[in-house]
């Protein structure tokens, strides 16, 4: 079986898994019981996080056993077949918590070191945005008819309209300064961040997003998501990389302008 089977064997798949995995996350959405650990740097998670987490390994080992994974939660299980698997079960955990639905299931597929498939769900809502190298990007609501998702087409930042995941960590890494660039020059910006502020720059909604902070299994399933969409997905340094520990998603046209205020506040 050739490569670009196996990728459509792993794409099916982890459209599929996605669907599960926030499925079972919806069971603990908005529970007033809902209990919530802190991690040893202090961000949160919650049941839901660890069983959809456990669900997708163990799907993922028993469809694939010698791809690998790598999760938020449980960390690293090496493989042998070239495949890793880089999964998120709750994207946006804080917005999960307080009963924010625009939280996400991620889930990429690397390939000898390159992002090659990536799911994004939102399961709160129905929406899924699918992508693999070489096949497009995909946009489904519910069980609807999945339909081409594409990037927008605006070429001026001051008719731009943008989103990040949380304002303060542009101040993390000492950046605010270039937050304020990119709001002042910019038509629109909001905090619809997370996954789901990458479901909207590829379909169209807004044209680009940006994470000043960003963990590989934040970005692997991005990167082809936006790409095939049409866009470029790059870390701050203009490099289309997924590891950086930073990303960019945008429309393209505007991902120049983007990164010359990033550099001249760097």
């Amino acid at each position: 079986m050739g490569a670009a089977s196996e990728i459509q064997r792993r794409l099916d798949f982890a459209v599929e898994a996605a669907r599960a995995a926030g499925e079972i996350t919806l069971r603990y959405f908005r529970r007033a019981d809902l209990i919530v650990e802190r991690k040893t740097d202090d961000s949160p998670v919650t049941l839901a996080d660890k069983e959809a987490e456990a669900y997708l390994r163990d799907s993922i080992h028993t469809k694939f056993p010698h791809d690998g994974i790598v999760g938020e939660e449980w960390g690293t299980d090496e493989g042998t077949s070239g495949f890793r698997w880089i999964i998120d079960p709750i994207d946006g955990t804080k917005s999960f918590i307080h009963g924010v639905p625009l939280y996400a299931t991620l889930i990429g597929v690397e390939c000898e070191g390159r992002a090659v498939i990536g799911v994004d769900r939102i399961p709160a809502t129905g929406e899924c945005i699918y992508a693999a190298r070489g096949r497009g990007a995909w946009y489904q609501v519910g069980d609807d008819s999945p339909q081409p998702a594409q990037v927008s087409r605006c070429e001026q930042l001051a008719e731009a309209a943008w989103v990040t995941s949380e304002v303060f960590n542009f101040d993390k890494i000492n950046r605010r300064e270039a937050f304020h660039q990119l709001q002042s020059a910019t038509r629109l910006f909001r905090t619809w961040g997370d996954g789901y502020g990458y479901l909207l720059v590829g379909t169209g909604r807004v044209d680009f997003m940006i994470d000043p902070l960003m963990e590989v299994w934040d970005a692997a399933a991005i990167q082809p998501i936006i790409e095939e969409a049409g866009g470029k997905f790059t870390d701050w340094r203009g490099r289309a990389v997924f590891t950086s520990g930073n990303g960019i998603g945008s429309n393209g046209l505007l991902h120049d302008q983007i990164l010359q205020i990033l550099r001249s506040d760097g």
